[in-house]
């Protein structure tokens, strides 16, 4: 007899379990050199310090009822906890924070949909430095982490979460119309994107900055096509890369400036980790600025969070396309 689980779950048997925590051992050994301290949260908030944090964060996980009738949530990230727990335990603290963890998270998703409900995150998140300078260290620490984990093909497409709406602003779309084309963005559909431009009734000049900003993908020479209007974010990208050059791993990053994470936190720079042997993201992340001055003293942050058992599918795909299998 077959005993279900629940759909987007699964159980991890003996020898995958070995190579999952080599694997999280190895990133773990990154991030410690990094100055990163590991610290855990617990699986269960109440939903009231989640919704503090972002409104879609405490909507989409799963809920319980404690004894007192209090509505507890299990956490769909790891940032907005660590938010919570810096407010609670490093109040007061000048110098900047360096944290990390290994936790499970947990999403509602659609069924069919082939996605993880239950999940292994491993993660950094960078407290107290802003700007160009502190997002090149957190994107550093996450490509040196899965170099270190034996992966070789890996890359970060690099943008900003606020470029496309201060674009919105600048050609004087309504915000009341941002929804659909921000929704548009987060499903990479481009073509969904240019008929909702369309339904906007806007002119030929700003209609055209619409559809082709979402377009720009490859190197440094891309942020020479981006519109004026826009040049503070396009500055701290290019800070950022001379960073990253600096660091050895430039060549790792492609700037994709359709790039938009649903979760409604970040003001700033954010990107994407993917591996072309696979045909899914590994993690991602970005500058979450206004987060922590929810919870208490503003201060700015960065941070990622890896999907570890995803990195472990690129891993031994890379290994398999290395060894001349599926060419």
């Amino acid at each position: 007899m077959i005993h279900p689980v629940p759909p987007g779950t699964r159980d991890v048997l003996p020898e995958e379990m070995r190579e999952l925590r080599e694997l999280t051992l190895r990133m773990h050994a990154v991030f410690d050199r990094g100055g990163y301290g590991e610290v855990w949260t617990p699986a269960l908030e109440y939903e009231e310090v989640l919704r503090r944090g972002d409104e879609d964060a405490a909507g989409a996980g799963f809920k319980v009822l404690d004894d007192r009738g209090q509505v507890l949530a299990l956490r769909s990230d790891a940032t907005i906890p660590i938010a919570r727990l810096v407010a609670n335990r490093y109040a007061g603290v000048a110098e900047p924070l360096r944290l990390c963890y290994f936790a499970h998270a947990y999403r509602a998703v659609e069924r069919g949909s082939g996605q993880a409900r239950e999940f292994l995150q491993g993660g950094v998140e960078l407290i107290g430095i802003g700007g160009a300078q502190g997002d090149a260290e957190v994107i550093a620490v996450v490509v040196d982490a899965l170099s270190e984990a034996g992966l070789r093909r890996h890359r970060v497409g690099l943008g900003d979460g606020m470029l496309y709406r201060t674009l919105l602003a600048t050609v004087d779309v309504p915000e009341a119309d941002w929804l659909p084309l921000l929704e548009s963005l987060w499903r990479r559909d481009l073509v969904g994107l240019a008929g909702q431009v369309d339904r906007l009734g806007v002119g030929a000049a700003a209609r055209e900055l619409l559809v082709t900003l979402p377009t720009l993908r490859g190197g440094p020479d891309i942020l020479d096509r981006v519109d004026g209007s826009l040049s503070v974010a396009v500055e701290n990208l290019r800070e950022c890369h001379e960073l990253l050059t600096e660091r050895g791993v430039a060549d790792h990053v492609i700037f994709d400036l359709g790039l938009l994470r649903e979760l409604g936190y970040y003001t700033g720079t954010i990107f994407e980790v993917y591996d072309p042997a696979v045909a899914f993201a590994l993690g991602g992340g970005g500058r979450y600025d206004e987060l922590l001055g929810r919870f208490g003293d503003p201060r700015p942050a960065c941070g990622a969070g890896l999907d570890v058992q995803r990195v472990h599918v690129a891993q031994l795909e890379e290994e398999r396309l290395g060894n001349g299998d599926g060419q």
